[in-house]
């Protein structure tokens, strides 16, 4: 009988043989890579070419002035199409055309929450935030326009024209403090008169 340090060995280059026995093997090809996710139909080549279609159709209703046809067929659109903001977009623009701003401002909204990175659905949030006389909103709003894209100019310049509102606004109470003393009128007018040029 071997003494147990060579039963030892033993053991261990039988076991060192056997892994480089397996390690030799051939071995079974890896599995093959599952096939690809189709894409939803919505990106076919055939429905974006409808999609674009259908906002060509949406952009002549509202040229016509027919608002109601147009936000029906923007709906179908974003419908066919939930991923794509250009669609939900335009309908806020026929919702404003049609005096629906309530409805624009719900339909803006919404697009700003699922795609704040468009500085456009800011910039139209706070034209109509301005429209109801609600500077601070859209101040709010042109900053995020412009936090998203900094080179946007008519967010730059709809921001420089509420705050030359605000600044109006406080020029008019500082006026009325000082009852027509000091420096405050003819600020006013100043500001007045830059925003007259629009």
């Amino acid at each position: 009988m071997p003494p147990a340090p060579l039963r030892a060995l033993t053991s261990l280059a039988a076991a060192l043989a056997a892994a480089c026995a397996l390690a030799q093997a051939p071995s079974s090809p890896p599995p093959a890579d599952p096939p690809p996710t189709p894409l939803p139909a919505e990106y076919s080549d055939a429905a974006r070419k409808a999609y674009v279609a259908g906002l060509k159709e949406a952009r002549e209703l509202i040229a016509q002035k027919r608002y109601e046809a147009a936000i029906e067929r923007l709906d179908a659109l974003s419908r066919d199409r939930p991923r794509e903001p250009q669609a939900r977009f335009l309908k806020a623009v026929a919702q404003t055309e049609a005096g629906k701003r309530d409805d624009a401002l719900a339909t803006l909204t919404a697009l700003a929450a699922d795609f704040p990175e468009l500085p456009e659905v800011h910039n139209n949030l706070a034209v109509l935030y301005a429209a109801k006389g609600n500077l601070e909103l859209a101040k709010a709003e042109l900053e995020l326009a412009i936090a998203a894209s900094p080179d946007y100019a008519p967010a730059v310049e709809n921001l420089g024209d509420v705050y030359a509102r605000l600044a109006a606004r406080q020029y008019e109470r500082a006026a009325e403090l000082e009852k027509g003393k000091g420096l405050s009128p003819a600020k006013l007018r100043l500001v007045r008169d830059a925003l007259a040029v629009h």
